[in-house]
């Protein structure tokens, strides 16, 4: 009992009661121990109760329809599930254990029961409970922090920076820097945590930093230590709501670097068994930004964060391909006219057309990858305009090494850290293979409209899915609105390329103090883009259907179809059974049986699948 009350007490919702009240929690918890790979819980599953994690480390994922998304790892200490204890609920996501873990299970009923012993000792657990899960709203990485995030708390410590005092909130891990900044910058009402991937390069940066300056002897190992298993923690999704910084601000990224100091250096102050705000034991500036400066952490954690989105990105636009492919194989039989300037061309099949698609679409994944191999080099060690000042000269090369050891990526240092510094010509590149991506989609979407148009007086030649009803007056009518969307989403991608081009071109001397509004736009870009791919996939492209019928009897009435025959006829007849089929009405094969251009055996290997939509011989 003695062991499960120890383990009780290091977690947050149990810290600070009393012994009593802990041994009627550990008479309730049941000790398991299970191998990595274990499912604990499943997302969409009753909550049974809570899972504290003795030992160990559990990845919390979430499926939001495109397949599930890693959203925090637990550890020791950690809990899941403590809002059972409040009301009975689903799982809104899925635990897996990542390692052998050893797990202290607290059945809801069993804890009440035992509470319900002790009426006072119920409402002081059940009051724990609930104002821990409401700091966590307070500070959820969501996109509604920020400004009013920064006065959640009445409780306050006063800090002091270059311009003053401030009153932070106590119960905040960020500092007077980050409050000065939410107070500054109220511009787009998105956070960096909208962004965990640009938070966990940040941390990735100050965890390499501190790797290298320990090992070169400039931080005392317990400082070190602190720091690195503060960033871990951030790395494993932990304390995202506390960068309630703008996305957009002035100073070059200044104040979502030293919001990234200041949280590494509270937590770091909290597991060296001090209070927020003693920065005398760990500061923010001396001890987690050493040998640092915004100038060559901010462009490295965000060509980071641009890599680990494009991983979603991919993934997404490779379910399209194959999606696309599939259609492909489904319509490879289903003949239909081509179309040129919107006028008819000559026969394909629907399969080729969606062929297309999926090779155009994974060409742009090609040019993705390739491009973002850019963003391996970095400026680390650079500092302020890359002449590398405050830094020790041996600190560069050993931090980038450190960097591939904590990211797992080939990142290299930049040969010439001045030139390096200020350059933002990677992410204009980048950026420009983003918008081609958008533009070939949208181009995709465009021709899913027309094809689809109808139901009666259009194309006609594809089903989309109905998603919902289409108007608020005309009864019946659905709209193609998935590829509509898309559209939309490919429209916003062309204007942050503008944006990204006119911020690097903005650059002056040494430095590019533009860089915030080019991770904004860039890290919205990739964001949504993998979200209407997602939408796109799953939404309307698995469930497209072919009108056979109407693709066939178009094909019949046309008369693009006499090209066919040119070979055999000339080009002069077959314009003469053009313009009359034009005139008359009359079908084109019809026209050239009359004429005896032709023979049935003839026209019926001119007019063939294979003889319309491949190249053949012509001898």
């Amino acid at each position: 009992m003695d062991a499960i009350t120890s383990v009780l007490r290091r977690c947050e919702i149990f810290s600070g009661l009393s012994d009593a009240d802990l041994s009627l929690i550990a008479k309730a918890a049941r000790r398991r121990e299970v191998p990595a790979g274990t499912c604990l819980f499943r997302q969409g599953e009753a909550r049974t109760g809570a899972t504290v994690i003795a030992e160990g480390r559990v990845e919390i994922s979430r499926d939001n329809g495109e397949g599930a998304e890693p959203v925090v790892i637990l550890g020791p200490g950690d809990v899941a599930g403590e809002q059972s204890f409040l009301a009975v609920s689903m799982h809104t996501a899925t635990g897996h254990a990542l390692t052998p873990a050893v797990l202290l299970d607290l059945d809801r009923e069993a804890v009440l029961g035992s509470l319900g012993q002790d009426g006072a000792a119920a409402i002081a657990v059940l009051s724990k409970v609930a104002n821990v899960l409401h700091q966590r709203l307070l500070y959820s990485a969501t996109p509604r922090t920020g400004r009013e995030q920064a006065y959640a708390s009445g409780r306050t410590r006063r800090e002091t920076d270059l311009i003053g005092p401030l009153e932070v909130p106590e119960d905040a891990l960020f500092g007077v820097q980050t409050l000065r900044a939410v107070h500054n910058f109220p511009i787009t009402g998105v956070p960096t945590s909208h962004f965990p991937a640009m938070i966990r390069a940040l941390a990735m940066v100050k965890q390499g930093a501190a790797r290298a300056n320990a090992k070169l002897g400039l931080l005392d190992a317990p400082i070190a230590e602190a720091i690195d298993r503060a960033c871990q923690e951030i790395i494993d999704g932990h304390w995202h709501g506390h960068f309630p910084t703008d996305m957009v601000q002035g100073g070059a990224g200044t104040s979502t670097n030293m919001n990234a100091n200041e949280v590494i250096a509270n937590r770091a102050l909290e597991l060296l068994g001090h209070a927020r705000g003693e920065y005398a034991f760990c500061h923010p500036n001396d001890h987690v930004n050493l040998g640092q400066s915004t100038n060559d952490v901010y462009p490295t954690a965000l060509r980071l964060s641009t890599i680990f989105m494009l991983k979603n990105l991919l993934e997404a636009m490779n379910r399209l391909k194959a999606a696309l492919h599939a259609k492909g194989r489904e319509f490879s039989d289903v003949i239909k006219m081509g179309r040129t300037q919107l006028q008819d061309a000559v026969p394909m099949t629907l399969g080729q057309e969606f062929e297309a698609y999926a090779v155009t679409t994974g060409e742009d994944i090609q040019r993705l990858q390739e491009t973002a191999r850019f963003f391996l080099e970095v400026n680390m060690g650079g500092t302020a305009i890359g002449t590398g000042i405050c830094a020790d000269p041996r600190y560069p090369q050993l931090v980038v090494e450190e960097l591939c050891r904590v990211t797992g990526l080939d990142i290299v240092l930049a040969e010439n850290l001045v030139e390096a510094t200020p350059d933002t010509g990677a992410f204009v590149m980048f950026s420009g293979v983003v918008k081609r991506a958008a533009v070939k989609l949208s181009k995709l979407c465009n021709d899913l409209r027309l094809l689809s148009s109808g139901p009666r007086c259009g194309f006609g030649e594809i089903n989309l899915p109905p998603m919902q009803p289409g108007s608020s007056i005309m009864p019946g009518k659905v709209n193609p609105v998935i590829p509509e969307v898309v559209n939309q989403v490919a429209f916003q991608v062309i204007g942050n390329d503008l944006t990204i081009t006119l911020a690097a071109e903005a650059g002056q001397l040494q430095l590019n103090v533009m860089e915030p509004i080019l991770a904004y736009s860039l890290a919205t870009s990739m964001r949504n883009l993998t979200a209407a791919v997602n939408v796109l996939t799953t939404k309307c492209i698995v469930g497209i259907t072919a009108n056979r019928e109407r693709c066939l009897d178009l094909v019949e009435h046309s008369i693009g179809i006499v090209t066919a025959v040119m070979p055999a006829i000339g080009y002069k007849r077959a314009t003469e059974v053009a313009k009359e089929a034009l005139e008359t009405g009359l079908p084109v094969r019809e026209l050239i049986l009359r004429k005896g251009y032709l023979t049935p055996a003839e026209c019926d290997e001119a007019f063939s699948l294979e003889a319309m939509t491949q190249p053949r011989p012509l001898r």
